[in-house]
């Protein structure tokens, strides 16, 4: 069993993952507290691999600590531009993604979140993903990232167009710290 009191250090300078993420945990009575850690990042095709390496490299005596890692999929891109999309989305924005795809109209793709948890030697990962389309213009004005462009599902909106509640029901991320929620809810004493 894991013991420690509610709170969690994420290692994060986006301060909309740790609102989307503290929406999701605060359901199980979880905390998240930001913590100034250099993130050592990794070149890989695979989030998994990144996120895993980062934690390993965490060297910081507050545990316990989460990171987390995402990217857009999209299918026709050959899942670009997947773990790059942080860097994709500074580079070329949402504009950037919908002017690649002009005239297509397969817009399939997916976000996929890796949630990494870390306490002591313990390490886990959980993942969450949504499947969905590139909507053919910007929409909304909610969320960050490539929010705007992306239809979740079978649903007409963007993760832009949702409230925070909304879009964490949806989401990848909403689904990899649900997953953590979880995880901690049966794993910890006395909690």
């Amino acid at each position: 069993m894991l013991h420690f009191d509610n709170k969690i250090f994420f290692a994060t300078n986006n301060i909309n993952k740790i609102q989307e993420a503290q929406g999701i945990l605060s359901n199980f009575g979880i905390v998240i507290e930001k913590i100034d850690v250099k993130k050592v990042e990794i070149q890989s095709d695979v989030l998994e691999e990144i996120v895993l390496y980062a934690l390993k490299k965490v060297n910081k005596r507050i545990i316990p600590i989460i990171i987390e890692d995402s990217g857009l999929f999209i299918e026709k891109l050959n899942g670009f531009p997947g773990p790059y999309s942080s860097y994709v989305y500074k580079k070329i924005g949402c504009d950037g993604i919908l002017k690649l795809l002009e005239g297509e109209k397969e817009r399939g793709a997916k976000f996929v979140s890796i949630v990494g948890f870390k306490k002591d030697k313990l390490i886990k990962i959980f993942k969450g993903e949504i499947v969905g389309k590139i909507a053919y213009k910007k929409m909304g004005r909610h969320g960050f990232g490539f929010d705007p462009i992306f239809i979740p599902g079978n649903i007409e909106k963007t993760f832009a167009q949702m409230n925070l509640e909304e879009k964490n029901l949806w989401s990848h991320r909403g689904r990899a710290f649900k997953a953590l929620g979880e995880w901690l809810q049966s794993s910890i004493k006395n909690f």
